[in-house]
């Protein structure tokens, strides 16, 4: 059932938003949080004949040095995808539109040794949209609370995870995928090196506020409130 063209062809893809004509149902698939620095991956599928969608998660220790090596973040999106399926009564007549990310290449090897329909998509929309949503509120509930965050990946988003990440670092390293080449080559050394200098800056922060709370106490001695004063004000109003 698989169509004449290679699969890991781009000119091939076809984005979710127009997808080809199908005479079945049609399921998207889409990934977000893979790729990023920090918390668990999620997995997002759609019915496009119920607009239902359902997610399944990555836990972030599976990003770790030790499991990456093995693999095991792709052969866990392999089981949830299973199970996804499972839930949505795939059936073989349905078509899979599987977005093209890396973190796919179990699944595509696990639809074509077991038959199952699949095209390669740009997942583009509703789905996309759904599925990096659900990533933002489990960076929020992390406690990631900048305002630029947003459901768009990219260099953006990376910095603010990682700055966020180095504030505290000592506490915050074990939401980190560890399992990245760069994170122990280089960019942990530069987290830890960050950390140093917001704890150096911390006794400075706080000398300012307690000078500020200083100065508004001693205008208060200087201009207090006479509440004879006002009370006889008062009475002669009346």
């Amino acid at each position: 059932m698989n169509p004449k063209k290679d699969k890991n062809d781009n000119e091939s893809c076809q984005s979710t938003i127009n997808p080809g004509e199908w005479k079945g149902r049609t399921i998207e698939i889409d990934d977000a949080g893979t790729g990023d620095l920090v918390g668990d991956a999620f997995i997002g599928f759609r019915d496009t004949e119920t607009g239902k969608i359902i997610f399944q998660s990555v836990p972030v220790g599976l990003y770790n040095e030790e499991n990456k090596d093995d693999d095991r973040p792709n052969i866990h999106i392999v089981n949830v995808i299973i199970k996804a399926l499972r839930k949505l009564n795939h059936e073989k007549g349905d078509r899979i539109l599987l977005c093209r990310g890396n973190c796919f290449n179990l699944v595509r090897e696990f639809f074509n040794e077991n038959d199952i329909y699949y095209e390669p998509a740009i997942v583009e929309g509703e789905l996309q949209d759904a599925v990096e949503g659900r990533y933002i509120q489990h960076l929020r509930k992390l406690g990631v609370s900048s305002s630029n965050l947003k459901k768009e990946s990219g260099i953006q988003r990376y910095f603010i995870l990682f700055n966020w990440v180095c504030q505290d670092f000592p506490n915050r390293e074990r939401f980190v995928k560890t399992g990245f080449p760069s994170w122990k080559k280089k960019w942990r050394k530069i987290a830890i090196k960050r950390y140093k200098k917001y704890q150096r800056n911390k006794p400075t922060e706080r000398d300012n506020i307690k000078g500020r709370a200083n100065i508004k106490y001693e205008l208060k001695l200087e201009n207090p409130i006479s509440i004879r004063e006002s009370t006889s004000k008062s009475q002669k109003n009346r």
